[in-house]
């Protein structure tokens, strides 16, 4: 007789979650009140084969909210789990829920009724960035705002995220960071070939002096930025057409690279009569480095800024503020990264990039719980978020640590990671 082949032993079920493992009910109470002007809007009746229960839209944002803060729950079907343990639902006061009725939830809530949180939270965080310069421009009604998109993975079955193809998907985030604040200031959700310019034209606010890459490069959009009382600081590509209407002396700058020009020009040619009719500033940077193979070759194929035989590259940078100095401008734009930061925070650490819903409701709503999360950080400890803090604040969701055991770290943390 032939051996029998040994049978494979599958995959390990996941371990049961307990009481145990979810603490943190002060913190999920302060949520509760935050989002209790959303109790009675849609309730939802669920349980169609079974008694008939109640899942309010504050509810529903709440298991979210649990979730981003609760790192052995990976999963909708985790956080159902969750639901039936009752003494949690007790110290949290939720309800329990099926995975049927939280699933169709997504297509029950409105979405946009969060984006009014999202901006009292905003206005609620205090001003973290240190740098005088930033505030003084500010203090002039110029907040520095950068501005981008980000693309979300999306299943190939979620025919709304419109990308590639059939087989590749994708879902587009396009966020409003306030720089001071170290934080987001709104957001939306599209599919991911939606225009970047666009969307930014919809979103327009006075006071604000938007950052800019040079995707977002268009006469039309900077007309709109200008219309509403807003400012701008946007790279452009390397063949645009202007009129030098005034040259200005070279000095140095804080950032690293060389100052090469710094013009006030006429931009566009006749068929821009949106900026036409007022002058612009445009400063070159020499800026050394080598850059990615990917960011060069996207360069050479699209006439942005380009690099060098020498792997240096250029930055052509255009704004409305004539009187700015140079410096200042070059800075504004290195601030930029900080919302590239903030997307690698989103999606590395936050993981908020898991798909939790595949409907675009869905997924609006579950990216509004986590900018509410990244923001709850901020206000609740009024510091920047970081890998760290995020490891501490879940810590003390699981119960590991106490109240003050968790601020008593947090300064530590702190004192580490200031300058000596």
């Amino acid at each position: 007789m032939s051996e029998e082949a040994p049978q494979s032993p599958g995959r390990k079920p996941k371990p049961k979650i307990l009481d145990s493992d979810v603490q943190g009910g002060q913190w999920i109470a302060r949520i509760m009140r935050l989002l209790a002007p959303l109790h009675d809007h849609g309730p939802k009746r669920t349980g169609k084969h079974g008694p008939e229960r109640l899942l309010h839209y504050d509810e529903y944002c709440a298991w979210f909210l649990i979730y981003f803060f609760t790192p052995v729950v990976t999963s909708t079907r985790g956080l159902q789990e969750v639901s039936d343990i009752e003494p949690l639902r007790e110290r949290f006061g939720l309800p329990r829920f099926s995975l049927g009725s939280f699933s169709e939830a997504a297509s029950v809530f409105d979405p946009q009724l969060l984006a009014p949180i999202v901006e009292k939270l905003a206005k609620d965080l205090p001003d973290i960035e240190p740098d005088p310069r930033l505030g003084a421009l500010a203090a002039l009604g110029k907040r520095p705002t950068p501005v981008d998109g980000t693309l979300l993975a999306a299943l190939p079955k979620m025919v709304w995220a419109l990308w590639q193809d059939d087989e590749h998907r994708a879902a587009k985030m396009h966020l409003h960071f306030d720089l001071l604040k170290g934080a987001p200031e709104r957001a939306t959700l599209t599919h991911g070939n939606a225009s970047e310019t666009e969307e930014l034209a919809k979103t327009l606010q006075p006071g604000r002096l938007y950052i800019k890459d040079r995707g977002y490069f268009d006469y039309g959009l900077m007309a709109a930025t200008l219309a509403v009382g807003s400012s701008f600081v946007t790279c452009v590509r390397d063949d645009i057409a202007y009129e030098v209407l005034e040259e200005r002396p070279l000095g140095p700058i804080d950032t690293p690279g060389r100052l090469e020009a710094d013009l006030i020009v006429r931009a566009g040619s006749k068929n821009h009569r949106e900026v036409q009719d007022r002058p612009l500033r445009l400063v070159r940077i020499h800026v050394p480095g080598p850059g990615s193979a990917r960011q060069r070759q996207s360069a050479k194929a699209h006439h942005y800024p380009t690099a060098s035989a020498s792997n240096h590259h250029t930055l052509l940078l255009m704004t409305d503020l004539l009187d700015l100095d140079v410096s200042l401008v070059a800075l504004l734009y290195h601030y930029r990264w900080q919302i590239e930061l903030f997307f690698r925070w989103f999606k590395k650490i936050l993981q908020a990039d898991r798909l939790l819903s595949l409907s675009q409701e869905g997924m609006t709503i579950v990216t509004y719980c986590a900018l509410i999360a990244s923001m709850l950080m901020t206000l609740w400890t009024g510091r920047k978020p970081n890998k760290r803090m995020y490891e501490l604040l879940c810590f003390h969701f699981l119960g590991c640590l106490s109240d003050e055991e968790l601020l008593r770290r947090l300064e530590r943390l702190e004192r580490r990671q200031q300058p000596r």
